[in-house]
């Protein structure tokens, strides 16, 4: 009997023959503020706005999905990567694990809303300017560039980075870093151990929580407004502008606390230390708590 030797090319291009992707070519009339929701297992997304009222789809799908159609009508449409169960290998018996990564370009009208669910693909979202804007991501990093009313963004092991103007936001995330510089008017933001760096205002309600990550706000509330922050072992730093009006209560069980308004105490219950006080004409509320962590309250116009 002889013995069959396949070289490493040989076993390449066989492999590379086994994963090739299909290119994409879809494009389906909209409406301007229709809904758009996307879903991919593994690859990645990206979503753009242009001036047509029409939805584009261009890339590549991977080997292991079925063919890719725009589904719905002028006012709500899917775009589904699904996986194909007869083109199952042999070690994966026809789960979506043996799907190889589709890319994803979507363009769309400027103010469409959109809802995009992904497991292992990052996505990125430009241009767009009024929809609301939902994203849920497993391992992926969410990256956006837009304005929009109403925004939700949640990742386990990603970061979030949301760049633009948002007026109601709520991120969330696991592990990843979580970046917002112009929230307007509510947000709601949580991490494990992630780094939150926060601005915009001022806000009627502004919900800041983490177990080990250094969180930074940047920002202030409306009259009758409140701003809670939330830290386990991370430090708290929060900027106020010039003009801020607020009771301010601040307190760390065993870090240091430092502030612009007001004189820290020791605190009763541990070796931290706790501060009550009144900015301005106390029109709204600061509550800023951390375990071990450091406080600092600084005013901006200094």
């Amino acid at each position: 009997m002889k013995t069959l030797y396949f070289t490493p090319l040989l076993l390449a291009l066989s492999i590379g023959e086994a994963f090739a992707s299909t290119p994409i070519n879809l494009s389906k009339d909209i409406r301007p503020n229709a809904r758009v929701s996307i879903q991919n297992v593994k690859g990645e997304v990206t979503v753009t706005a242009w001036d047509k009222n029409q939805v584009q789809v261009s890339g590549t799908l991977g080997d292991g999905a079925r063919p890719l159609e725009i589904e719905g009508d002028e006012r709500n449409v899917d775009i589904r990567v699904e996986g194909d169960e007869k083109k199952g290998s042999w070690f994966s018996w026809g789960n979506d694990s043996s799907m190889q990564p589709t890319i994803l370009n979507v363009r769309v009208p400027r103010s469409v809303a959109v809802d995009i669910n992904v497991v292992s693909a990052p996505v990125s979202i430009d241009g767009l300017d009024g929809g609301k804007i939902d994203v849920e991501s497993v391992s992926g990093r969410i990256r956006a560039n837009l304005r929009s009313p109403e925004v939700s963004m949640q990742t386990v092991s990603g970061t979030i980075d949301l760049a633009g103007r948002a007026g109601r936001v709520d991120l969330q995330t696991v592990s990843g870093d979580i970046t917002a510089p112009s929230v307007s008017d509510k947000v709601d933001a949580q991490t494990v151990s992630g780094r939150m760096t926060i601005g915009g205002g001022p806000w009627k309600e502004a919900n800041f929580s983490t177990v080990s990550g250094d969180t930074q706000i940047n920002g202030s509330v409306v009259e009758g407004g409140k701003i809670d922050v939330d830290s386990m072992s991370g430090d708290v730093q929060i900027q106020l502008p010039p003009g801020t009006s607020a009771h301010l209560e601040a307190s760390t069980f065993s870090g240091d606390l430092r502030s612009d308004w007001g004189s820290p105490s020791k605190g009763e219950d541990g070796p931290g230390k706790e501060l009550k006080t009144t900015i301005g004409g106390g029109a709204g509320n600061i509550h800023v708590e951390s375990f071990s962590g450091d406080v600092r309250v600084r005013n901006t116009g200094r």
